[in-house]
């Protein structure tokens, strides 16, 4: 075993009044700090045993038996330590939140094998290699800048999996889009892979739930600012839902088709919208429970400098102070 690898070694005794529940049933509870699917994973590799023998996961237990863990966390050796700079906002023994900028990829992939969130992370913190994603729970996309929080332990890892699960982790987000709003609103759409482009998102009657609730911060002559709240994490969710309602993320290459500016705009307006060249979307508040105080907490991220300069144009043209000519 090399000095990366952890080993978690633990015994415990089934309580008589546990009894004729199942192994997998059993073990979740009283090894409450590991996910239910990492437990019957350990089970059927033997790893967690009854007795000192090897059961299956619906085996029923009578209660007094002794369950033991016995398992070796091997890190991902795929992926490489790397010095990304990374804003950290928060660290503690358990979880870290960092504001991610605008163009950082937070997991590597096909086209991005290093310099990202990811590699940065086991860089800084060389535990994370013991912890599934070294700890990432949450993605944002590579052009959305904001708050993202990560997990230090195996425990704190399912605690906030189970946060985003039961929906009690909140995430706002600030967005830019095509159109002015009457009001705020829910979008319940599900969201799956669109059937013929296949780095698209879609809203599909086969897809998973999606919820976004958005509400309406300001309004410009030709765009709106908003603020959703997301109640599912399903992936580009913000930028489906609100193109699928007709207002588009302004930049979004993917959701919003090429230069769709509206009929009336003004050339200083025209520019600033062609330059912006990503989704007009940022991460703005992040609130949990912490996965060891069990305290409610929060953070907020002031919005990126290419926001405000375009949020600057709008409110100038709002307000009559450019030409409206092109």
């Amino acid at each position: 075993m090399t000095d990366s690898h952890q080993r978690l070694e633990d015994r415990v005794q089934v309580p008589l009044d546990m009894g004729q529940k199942r192994f997998d049933q059993i073990a979740a509870a009283l090894f409450s700090d590991h996910s239910r699917s990492r437990i019957q994973q350990w089970i059927k590799d033997g790893h967690l045993t009854v007795d000192g023998q090897t059961r299956k996961p619906r085996d029923k237990l009578i209660g007094g038996e002794t369950l033991e863990l016995d398992v070796e966390l091997v890190p991902e050796e795929r992926w490489e330590a790397e010095p990304v700079e990374l804003a950290v906002v928060h660290e503690d023994d358990d979880i870290i939140v960092i504001d991610k900028p605008v163009g950082l990829v937070v997991h590597p992939g096909a086209g991005t094998p290093g310099g990202t969130v990811l590699n940065g992370l086991l860089y800084r913190y060389p535990e994370l290699k013991a912890v599934p994603r070294a700890g990432i729970v949450h993605r944002l996309d590579k052009d959305t800048s904001g708050l993202m929080v990560v997990a230090r332990t195996l425990s704190a890892h399912t605690s906030l999996v189970s946060q985003l699960q039961d929906r009690t982790m909140g995430r706002e987000y600030e967005a830019v889009v095509t159109g002015v709003m009457t009001g705020g609103g829910v979008v319940d759409e599900p969201i799956g892979r669109h059937p013929t482009h296949r780095i698209k998102m879609a809203v599909t009657p086969v897809g998973k739930e999606a919820i976004t609730h958005y509400r309406v911060l300001e309004r410009y002559r030709n765009h709106t600012l908003i603020r959703c709240k997301l109640e599912t994490g399903r992936t580009h969710q913000i930028r489906v839902h609100m193109a699928h309602i007709g207002y588009p993320l302004v930049g979004d290459q993917l959701y919003a088709g090429r230069n769709r500016l509206p009929k009336d705009v003004n050339r200083p307006v025209a520019e600033a919208l062609r330059e912006f060249k990503r989704q007009a979307l940022h991460a703005a508040y992040l609130e949990l429970v912490h996965p060891a105080t069990g305290e409610p907490m929060g953070w907020q991220s002031d919005m990126p400098d290419d926001m405000i300069d375009l949020l600057a144009m709008l409110e100038a043209d709002a307000e009559g102070d450019l030409e409206h000519d092109l």
